[in-house]
């Protein structure tokens, strides 16, 4: 197989601590992919970005505020419509906490915005639709990693983050 160029991208799955909530948007009706669906914030690096940037930016823009890196829930590839090289990305997914969700303010690129339980969120997400098989894996494995990884673990990753350049 040749050696390819790849988009990059990242998936923020916004966690509230205190009643273990997570955020999710429906895509607003005029978007080019996945109009309606449901997701987290989503985004690609831009050139010469980090993931870590990206993120940071992606849900500046999307929801309008600051966020804490918990962990990372894990990878992600898929094509971002036909399966051909130009739409090929790759990607890290987040679970993030946020200071104030009060905060979010919601973006044009969305209709709505929920903080479900994980319960309900696979209620939500119930269906065998691609965009809504990713999401509800993603916050089950979000659900088992953040049971799981110590507490100080997650406050190194809080004050340190995950890229080493």
């Amino acid at each position: 197989m040749a050696v390819g160029r790849f988009l990059a991208g990242i998936g923020a799955l916004l966690w509230r601590p205190a009643d273990t909530t997570y955020l999710l948007l429906r895509r607003a009706e005029t978007r080019d992919y996945g109009a309606g669906n449901w997701e987290c914030v989503t985004g690609r690096l831009d050139q010469g970005e980090g993931f870590e940037q990206a993120l940071r930016r992606e849900v500046r823009e999307e929801v309008g505020v600051a966020v804490h890196v918990e962990f990372i829930v894990g990878t992600s590839h898929f094509y971002r419509g036909e399966p051909v090289p130009a739409n090929e990305l790759v990607g890290l997914v987040y679970c993030c906490s946020v200071d104030d969700p009060t905060a979010i303010t919601v973006s044009a690129e969305h209709a709505e915005a929920r903080w479900v339980t994980a319960e309900a969120a696979y209620t939500l997400l119930a269906g065998d639709e691609p965009s809504r098989r990713w999401l509800r894996a993603v916050i089950e494995r979000a659900e088992v990693l953040r049971r799981l990884l110590p507490a100080e673990v997650r406050r190194y990753h809080r004050e340190n983050g995950f890229e080493t350049n």
